[in-house]
């Protein structure tokens, strides 16, 4: 049995969202996939010190989804146990009036990860593609356009233009960047709804803003299918993972990350003769003590 999903839902060629399933229907069970997300956190803890200690790149991991896909229990499930240090999480809301005074990269270049660490947006700026292409008057707040009669075909590809330099600028400096689209079904988001709505600890994560979105869900997957399409290349590369089972979501999220880093050739830094031998005056003036 293939237990290695790192390379099943990368997206090499032209995509089309009803190509990649929202299920995942294979032998793992879902014990036996908790049990290789634990060893998993193993894995991506040492290599996040290696990343850290190595100083000289960082990654970044962009999480998109449809609302209840996950991203939140993603986040907590693949990173709990990181160093909080060397790990920064940035949830992208609606921009506010200092945000909407830049250009629409402006917020996300100021969270970026330094490097030796690893970034994550919650959202990110393919909002300015997807949410704001399903609401086109959005874009109006920036002060730039005038009516929405502006937002043609040519400013859309000067946008996936200006995120593709965003991230190959990022790539050539040393940013490893990992795209994850949750792909959950129409029909799961339901009943996570149902599940917010019926559960009282769970009321505070619906919003009754949420129903009107879902009802241009199928905007929603126009624009991402161009999204991705116009924007997954080999310095930045989509990944479009099955969303309807959140214990496997973590197992594939986890090792594309794993992978990614592995990849880094992340090395621990070298101690020159001189700092092993000041090591070793330090060890012996300890014993004495």
């Amino acid at each position: 049995m293939d237990l290695d999903f790192s390379d099943n839902f990368i997206v090499k060629s032209k995509f089309s969202i009803d190509d990649f399933p929202t299920e995942y229907e294979g032998k793992l069970t879902k014990k036996g996939g908790k049990e290789m997300l634990a060893a998993e956190k193993g894995k991506l803890h040492e290599l996040q010190e290696r990343l850290y200690s190595d100083g000289s790149k960082s990654i970044l991991v962009v999480l998109q989804a449809m609302d209840a896909a996950g991203k939140d229990s993603l986040i907590k499930h693949v990173f709990g146990g990181v160093n909080p240090q060397g790990c920064s999480v940035t949830s992208f809301k609606t921009p506010n009036d200092k945000e909407y005074a830049h250009d629409f990269l402006w917020r996300h270049y100021m969270a970026l990860p330094e490097k030796g660490k690893i970034g994550i947006f919650n959202r990110s700026h393919y909002e300015s593609v997807l949410v704001c292409k399903v609401h086109p008057e959005y874009n109006l707040n920036e002060k730039v356009w005038k009516s929405v009669n502006d937002f043609d075909e040519k400013f859309w590809k000067k946008r996936y233009e200006s995120i593709r330099n965003f991230e190959k600028t990022l790539a050539e400096n040393g940013t490893t960047i990992i795209k994850i689209f949750l792909n959950v079904s129409q029909k799961e988001q339901k009943k996570r709804f149902l599940e917010r709505i019926d559960d009282p600890t769970k009321n505070w994560k619906f919003s009754a803003g949420d129903l009107p979105e879902r009802e241009l869900w199928s905007k929603y997957m126009t624009a991402y299918e161009e999204a991705i399409n116009e924007t997954s290349k080999d310095y930045a590369p989509w990944y479009v993972i099955p969303a309807d089972h959140k214990w496997f979501t973590r197992v594939a999220a986890i090792q594309v990350i794993i992978d990614a880093m592995e990849k880094m050739d992340l090395q621990y830094p070298v101690v020159s003769e001189e700092g092993k031998k000041a090591l070793l005056d330090t060890k012996k003036e300890l014993e004495k003590e």
